[in-house]
């Protein structure tokens, strides 16, 4: 498996494969650049169908960290992790100190945090093996766990797109398609809730779905059938690559905004949103919550600095849908060029 002629290697600095039989661990961490700071992103646990299939997800997730921090203006760069693997059946203690174990040997060019599949619980494990974890402070508002930061922010950046696209300054009477309601979903779920918007859930676990449905009252529908019902908005939540053409030609929303990482399945769907008048929040600029909390964690700056902050993901946003529609071009693009004016 060639890494250099991949498709989605965009110069990485660094891919690094490893293994441990005794644990079952196997796992790849790709470093994509360190230019305005050591590599932060979170480590994911997914039953990937190929080792293939794995490789292509790490290197898009850790480039995307570099861009999401370079946006936010944090002083980190992009790295990821992902364990191959059922994270409820494959994962152990044992696993995860061999994790930490690798990880060490990469004298802090990569740290690691909790992401789809991993929580606070198992970087405190990972965490026994390495200094170089993050998301582990007991002393926020959610012991350590940047989810409900990355819902929040997602929150605010979808009203900024609401505002911009369909000239509302509330949320009340809307319809928010959600696929995907696990940690960062159902949080979001609560604040559109909170906000007078109604909700169409979808997840593969149902019981993430029941969840979403008795405390929330949502409406359920079956995965393959989130994208065409009837919504102003679609949030997703779940995994990437999912605004594809196929799903294009069924979506009725027109405003994209959630929390999945890599949404656009190639980056040429962004302009073909853009001629279908769907206005789309790039992803790593409206789930940067989840990243700023944990540099917050690590400055120690106060609970009150880091909710401005995460509020600042809203005039981000604005600032880069005006900018595409003063330059024609699509709101990717726009996000791209400004954060490459910063690490590149």
């Amino acid at each position: 498996m060639s890494v250099f002629s991949h498709i989605e290697f965009d110069n990485h600095e660094q891919v690094a494969y490893f293994t441990d039989q005794q644990s079952g661990l196997k796992a790849i961490v790709a470093i994509h650049n360190t230019k305005l700071g050591p590599s932060l992103g979170g480590c994911r646990m997914w039953p990937y169908a190929s080792d293939a299939e794995a490789l292509t997800d790490v290197l898009r997730l850790s480039r995307g960290m570099t861009y999401k921090s370079a946006i936010s203006g944090l002083p980190l760069g992009g790295g990821k992790c992902v364990i191959i693997g059922d994270h409820r059946q494959d994962k152990s203690e044992a696993l995860l100190k061999a994790l930490g174990k690798y990880l060490q040997g990469l004298s802090g060019a990569y740290i690691t945090a909790e992401d789809s599949g991993t929580s606070v619980a198992d970087m405190k494990v990972i965490g026994t093996s390495t200094e170089y974890v993050a998301g582990v402070s007991d002393s926020g508002e959610h012991g350590g766990d940047p989810s409900p930061s990355t819902a929040y922010g997602v929150f605010v950046g979808l009203k900024a797109a609401v505002a911009h696209k369909l000239q509302r300054q509330d949320l009340t009477g809307l319809t928010v398609a959600v696929q995907g309601v696990g940690n960062v979903g159902l949080h979001l779920c609560k604040y559109l809730k909170e906000a007078g918007a109604k909700l169409i859930v979808a997840d593969v676990f149902a019981a993430n779905v029941q969840r979403a449905v008795d405390e929330l009252g949502a409406t359920a529908v079956e995965p393959d059938q989130i994208y065409a019902v009837a919504a102003d908005i679609f949030a997703p939540c779940a995994m990437g690559g999912i605004i594809n053409s196929a799903t294009l030609e069924v979506l009725q929303a027109k405003v994209i905004a959630g929390a999945a990482n890599n949404q656009l399945s190639r980056p040429e769907i962004s302009a073909q949103l853009e001629s279908k008048g769907i206005l789309y929040a790039p992803d790593y600029v409206i789930n940067a919550g989840g990243i700023i909390d944990i540099a917050y964690q690590r400055s120690g700056e106060s609970a009150t600095a880091l909710r401005a902050h995460i509020e600042s993901i809203a005039d981000t946003l604005t600032s880069i849908f005006q900018r595409s529609e003063l330059e024609q071009l699509p709101t990717e693009v726009v996000a791209n060029r400004i954060a490459e004016e910063r690490f590149k």
